[in-house]
């Protein structure tokens, strides 16, 4: 009898997981199908790659980037419309204390621009990557990274630092430059 219960046990917990399962996705099957017309929509009409053009003052959410909604009517001007480019792959920043390294800082970059800037400012990654760099390399041998770093004031001077560094390598194109992660790894 033991037998028969340690089978039985399990596949009726295999069958009740299948059974929900299904039911979960019965309530998702009208999203999905509506994807699946969303998308055959998208190939007869390209979206557009650019997020809506921000209001005066205001700035457009990252979040938006790259998912408008074409078919509003709205005129598209390349220059009003902000553009993100992300560095493929994060900073490393070694610190140095009497010679010897104590921590790593690894940061991910992006570049805020208007979006018709983007060709230029990928055309110039390597460039800007080696600004950054330099500026991310003097904040860190000027203790820019001990203590709090992550307090309001040290993040506006490493801000600050870095669009100067990026406007300096690829002009006045870049707007912004965001850190979109930091962290500091201890040795």
């Amino acid at each position: 009898m033991k037998k028969i219960v340690l089978l039985l046990v399990p596949l009726l917990a295999f069958i009740a997981g299948a059974f929900g399962g299904d039911m979960l996705q019965a309530g998702k099957k009208p999203d999905s199908a509506q994807a699946a017309g969303d998308a055959s929509h998208e190939t007869a009409e390209p979206a557009k790659a650019e997020p809506e053009p921000a209001a005066e003052g205001h700035e457009a959410p990252a979040a938006d980037a790259g998912h408008g909604d074409a078919g509003h009517g709205e005129a598209a001007e390349g220059e009003g419309q902000l553009d993100w480019f992300k560095f493929p792959s994060q900073f490393f920043v070694p610190i140095l204390r009497n010679g010897t390294p104590t921590a790593i800082m690894v940061l991910t970059l992006t570049v805020e621009m208007p979006s018709s800037a983007r060709p230029r400012i990928e055309a110039q990654e390597h460039r800007l990557r080696d600004a950054l760099l330099n500026a991310l390399l003097i904040e860190a041998n000027t203790g820019g990274f001990d203590g709090n770093f992550t307090a309001d004031p040290a993040q506006q001077r490493l801000r600050s630092a870095l669009l100067a560094a990026a406007q300096a390598a690829a002009g006045s194109d870049v707007q912004r430059i965001l850190i979109e992660d930091i962290g500091r790894q201890e040795q």
